[in-house]
């Protein structure tokens, strides 16, 4: 289908309206448009805002592979670098796992989310694919019809309807695709893990080769290289304060304390770029096709960033759509848009757990959960047994391996 263009009409079409231009919406809109069907990818944002967000910046060897097997990798080869070691400091000492030799063996690429999103976009654009910036979706209607569609709001305040075979919503949790799932057609799972986090981008150096996870009386702090000259930093913090809450001397005070700068050597100190505070939560909506509406990305699940597992469950969830988008539109075969939802849901439930153990792993449990109930002391006993169990048990560590690297 081509883009219809009439003045009379506010009407317009593809084979797939894609929302979203996050890596789920984007990877899907690259593997579509290079089977040969036209698509169109909606996005509220402007172009520039979608090169500059800050995400997670760890892919694991399965998303490598999937870009690798498109095209799509070449920035992450030329600019990411592999990364396979954690470093875990706790007040028994610290101790290092190098996950890339555990297991199956595997490593991250550590590349920004936002590098990856600018290299998807640009090859997106570069074959000729279509997508509307500042382009503000409200509704999906029709989405158990074979002729679904999509109204927005245009820059100008001018509403469109655009047809479609299919709609993939890869916008978010509190996108159009989710808002417009008919009541009672989903199950929304919700979870909040009780814990805050800040995250800090800094301009300087890493200061370990690994990523740093610190287990400390006063709350948790996190170490995560981004480029060789940014590093991200997390500190648990309070729930409800803001982010501007401490000046920056007290925030890298804080994180040299929890992160025993002391014992282990001193962090790498400079100016922060960005502050971020966000609640540990995790949802998942079931089942993940409704009708011709299929959801992917964060509109499908959402997991706390402890195990960074989200950009990688995208760029899966992504290659599956668009195979079996690919066979219902050119083969007429539905097999696997009918097997969708419960593959993908696999692989978000195996990873909703592995980071809900890593969450735990990480804070003690908040005050008023049940699990605090058994005291601060018997928690903080549960907690460094977990934390000796994965320094010394070899099953445990290839374990934890394989879960770390695999969606």
């Amino acid at each position: 289908m081509t883009e219809r263009n009439d003045p009379h009409t506010s009407c317009r079409s593809a084979d797939v309206v894609v929302l979203g231009a996050g890596p789920a919406g984007l990877v899907l809109g690259v593997l579509l448009h290079a089977a040969g069907i036209d698509c169109l990818i909606l996005e509220r944002a402007s172009r520039a805002r979608v090169q500059t967000r800050a995400r997670a910046g760890f892919l694991a060897p399965n998303t490598v592979r999937i870009l690798d097997r498109y095209g799509l990798a070449g920035g992450l080869h030329r600019d990411g670098r592999r990364h396979g070691a954690c470093e875990f400091r706790t007040q028994d000492g610290r101790f290092r796992l190098d996950y890339g030799t555990l297991g199956q063996g595997g490593r991250h690429h550590v590349y920004p989310q936002q590098n990856l999103v600018t290299d998807l976009l640009t090859h997106y654009l570069d074959i000729g694919g279509r997508i509307r910036f500042h382009t503000d979706a409200l509704a999906v209607h029709d989405a158990d019809s074979a002729r679904p569609s999509v109204t927005t709001r245009e820059p100008d305040g001018r509403s469109i309807r655009w047809n479609a075979r299919y709609v993939a919503g890869c916008d978010g949790r509190h996108g159009a695709a989710r808002r417009s799932l008919r009541p009672g057609t989903a199950r929304y799972h919700h979870h909040d893990h009780g814990v805050t986090w800040l995250g800090l981008l800094a301009e300087t150096p890493p200061s370990l080769d690994a990523v740093g996870y610190a287990v400390h009386g006063r709350g948790f702090a996190g170490h995560m290289a981004r480029t060789a000259d940014v590093t991200r930093y997390y500190l648990q913090w309070q729930r409800g304060a803001p982010a501007d809450a401490w000046p920056e001397q007290r925030l890298w005070d804080e994180l040299d304390l929890r992160m025993r700068a002391a014992d282990h050597g001193p962090l790498q100190r400079g100016r922060l770029l960005e502050r971020g505070v966000f609640d540990l939560t995790c949802d998942v909506v079931e089942p993940l096709r409704h009708g011709s509406l299929l959801l992917a990305g964060d509109a499908a699940s959402l997991l706390a960033p402890a195990a960074a597992k989200g950009a990688n469950l995208a760029v899966l969830e992504a290659e599956i759509l668009a195979e079996a988008l690919a066979d219902a539109l050119l083969r007429g075969d539905t097999a696997g848009l009918d097997a969708y939802s419960d593959r993908c849901l696999a692989h978000i439930w195996r990873a909703q757990e592995f980071t809900g153990w890593m969450t735990r792993l990480l804070h003690a449990p908040p005050e008023g959960s049940p699990g605090a109930g058994a005291g601060p002391h018997f928690q903080a006993g549960l907690q460094r047994s977990r934390l000796n169990s994965l320094r010394t048990s070899r099953i445990h560590q290839d374990w934890f391996a394989e879960n770390y690297v695999g969606v």
